[in-house]
């Protein structure tokens, strides 16, 4: 082999294995953070429950804009009535 295509071949595998190794920390970086999201959630429903604070608006004010679940809790006129039902 040329001394040039052994060079090339270098520089090809150093930027091939960096940049595995930079979307493998992509992958566990991400999955970490959903997990830990869903663990905190869990943690903030179960704290809810216990106040008497409906689940499901703890639960919605974790989610997306366009989750079907909580637009539709927001329309309805139950969500108008939370803060009043948790008091008493």
């Amino acid at each position: 082999m040329n001394p040039k295509n052994i060079d090339l071949f270098k520089i090809d595998s150093t930027f091939i294995i960096c940049l595995t190794l930079v979307l493998l920390a992509s992958v566990i970086g991400l999955g970490y953070y959903y997990v830990t999201d869903r663990t905190l959630m869990a943690k903030n429903i179960d704290s809810a429950i216990a106040k008497g604070i409906d689940p499901l608006s703890v639960r919605c004010s974790y989610a997306s804009s366009n989750d079907l679940i909580c637009v539709a809790f927001a329309a309805s006129a139950q969500s108008h009535n939370v803060a009043t039902i948790a008091k008493k």
